[in-house]
């Protein structure tokens, strides 16, 4: 079995902490987002290679990112595009990998590198050998408002009988996540663009798939963060930290209040504030602020403000000289 990493996305909803810096490698607690998934493939001997997928404008960040580690199986596959507007859409690009690596008759594992799971990958490939079919990890929303933003799952037992992506009205609230397993037999992506498909959302193919042959669904209930914006980053902050605050090492917080779910990383100062809910990425200053709900993004000077729900780009400046928040 092989993977497929998906990490090409632009995430502009981020911005400016993503504005040149991939999602998949923002921190939760002592690793990243995408590490955290690297290092379950790597240590699963049923998946032999790895693809991590991406864009021409990050693949330079991701080699140097893998370089530092000393995982054995990932490796850059990268599509042609360095915008937003270029992408080819999730399972274009995939169509495009499986025949770029030639991976077509092997079982593929697909899931997204933005993906935070509570799981573990290799007991999600368990019920997939279990099954024998295309399978799916779903979970439940518990809303009905944000399953219209996903696709909507129809279980009988464990095979998936119906699935709509992103429905206008759905009539549940147990969504497919970004992780999936396809038999070498499924890995349909050209057949399916070639029908003329949406390109897009791989939720399109599975729904397409769904009509054709068995799909089963691996329920979870622990947790899950799909980390597409500030808010459902910082939500999967605060679940590592659970209630806690984390100062790193080589942090200086110097009276200073802290609330919850604070994670302030290396070599960052933070003087006379207080924090809550909030993030400070390294070499980072903070004097006299008041920050909640915020990401303050790397070598930021910060100084007199009163911030809450703020993103503040990386290499940024910002005082207010009256001393006044």
């Amino acid at each position: 079995m092989d993977a497929v990493v998906l990490a090409g996305g632009y995430a502009t909803r981020l911005w400016p902490i993503t504005r040149h810096r991939p999602k998949m490698m923002l921190p939760v607690g002592e690793t990243t987002v995408i590490d955290r998934v690297l290092s379950e493939l790597e240590s699963d001997d049923r998946i032999e290679d790895v693809y991590v997928s991406t864009n021409e404008r990050f693949a330079p960040d991701f080699e140097a990112h893998l370089a530092e580690r000393d995982y054995e199986k990932p490796q850059l596959s990268v599509e042609d595009t360095t915008d937003e507007d270029e992408k080819f859409g999730v399972i274009g690009a995939l169509a495009q990998l499986v025949d770029r690596e030639g991976v077509d008759d092997e079982d593929l594992l697909v899931i997204a590198g933005d993906n935070l799971i509570s799981f573990d990958v290799s007991d999600f490939i368990d019920f997939y050998e279990e099954k024998g079919g295309t399978t799916l990890a779903a979970y439940d929303v518990g809303s009905r408002e944000k399953a219209k933003s996903y696709g909507l799952v129809t279980l009988d037992g464990d095979e998936v009988v119906d699935f709509q992506e992103k429905p206008e009205s759905p009539n549940s609230t147990l969504v497919s996540i970004a992780c999936y397993v396809f038999p070498s037999d499924q890995v349909r992506f050209a057949e399916y663009l070639a029908d003329g498909n949406n390109p897009d959302e791989p939720g399109w193919f599975v729904q397409w798939l769904v009509e054709r042959d068995s799909v089963y669904a691996f329920p979870f209930d622990e947790a899950w963060f799909d980390i597409g914006t500030p808010e459902s980053y910082l939500d999967a902050v605060a679940w590592h930290l659970d209630g806690e605050n984390q100062i790193d090492e080589t942090a200086t917080v110097e009276g200073t209040e802290l609330g919850e779910n604070v994670h302030v990383l290396g070599d960052s100062t933070v003087v006379d504030s207080h924090l809550d809910n909030s993030i400070v990425f390294p070499e980072a200053e903070l004097r006299d602020c008041d920050i909640r709900e915020s990401i303050i993004d790397r070598e930021t000077h910060v100084e007199n403000l009163d911030l809450a729900g703020a993103l503040i780009g990386a290499h940024t400046t910002i005082t207010n000289g009256d001393g006044e928040h």
